[in-house]
């Protein structure tokens, strides 16, 4: 059985982590190097650093940061913020990233997954899609959840995979920071039409929502959470047993 991965993950924004609900009214949290030392000795499996602002404003991703960040881990560093070209992948990479979050780089020029997953392998490439339901369709945003592709984005998870993707981020704007569970239709529908890894974000709020989502969407390799394991609300640790105690094999 493949174990289900519990990965912890940093917004970035000015340097600083910060968290927001439904991808607004965004607040400071942390220093981006301390909570990824916290999470290092933790137990996350893997950690996500988002640069959210870089896309919406035309900028190169913070390397500076990143570099500390990744300094201090020693667990697989997922990265992304204005992924945009080859090159970029590179220089993320160089920096210390394992693995490299394409998004808004990856809808403009849709391309450039192939050309990354040759160059560096589908290991290395994830696609981030950021997703709410628009007239009942699931549709994907760009710019940080800002602008309404109206991409479907059950073609895109399928378009994405074909094309050299190892893996998705699905982030479910509806549902992001408001706690009250992972979105299970969405996810569910996403997982029926890709064979690649998924990693389900936005809408953990208890340890029950990991349960219920590894358990009603097997599809799911991993959940990604940032608010409550930031404000401490939950312990990696403590959950990692309480779902080892519920048949859901995790790395302790």
């Amino acid at each position: 059985m493949i174990t289900k991965r519990i990965i912890p993950c940093l917004d970035v924004r000015d340097g600083r982590v910060v968290k927001g609900t439904n991808f607004e009214g965004i607040k400071d949290v942390e220093d981006p190097v301390e909570l990824a030392k916290f999470y290092n000795i933790s137990g996350a499996d893997e950690l996500v650093f988002y640069d959210i602002t870089a896309s919406a404003e035309g900028r190169g991703l913070f390397v500076d940061v990143l570099k500390k960040v990744a300094a201090e881990i020693f667990i697989p560093l997922t990265v992304g913020g204005s992924i945009n070209t080859v090159d970029d992948f590179d220089r993320v990479l160089k920096c210390g990233a394992d693995k490299v979050s394409v998004n808004s780089g990856a809808i403009k020029n849709p391309s450039l997954i192939s050309e990354a997953a040759k160059k560096y392998g589908n290991q290395c490439v994830v696609l981030s899609m950021d997703v709410k339901r628009i007239d009942g369709k699931f549709t994907v945003f760009a710019k940080g959840g800002r602008e309404n592709t109206g991409m479907d984005a059950l073609e895109w998870a399928v378009f994405g995979e074909k094309n050299g993707a190892g893996e998705l981020v699905v982030n479910s704007i509806d549902t992001d920071g408001v706690k009250g569970g992972f979105d299970i239709e969405m996810l569910s529908a996403i997982g029926e039409k890709v064979n690649i890894p998924i990693i389900a974000s936005g809408g953990a709020g208890s340890m029950e929502h990991f349960d219920t989502l590894f358990k009603t969407v097997p599809k799911v390799d991993a959940g990604l959470a940032a608010s409550i394991f930031h404000y401490r609300q939950i312990a990696i640790k403590d959950l990692k047993t309480y779902l080892k105690n519920n048949n859901i094999e995790v790395r302790i």
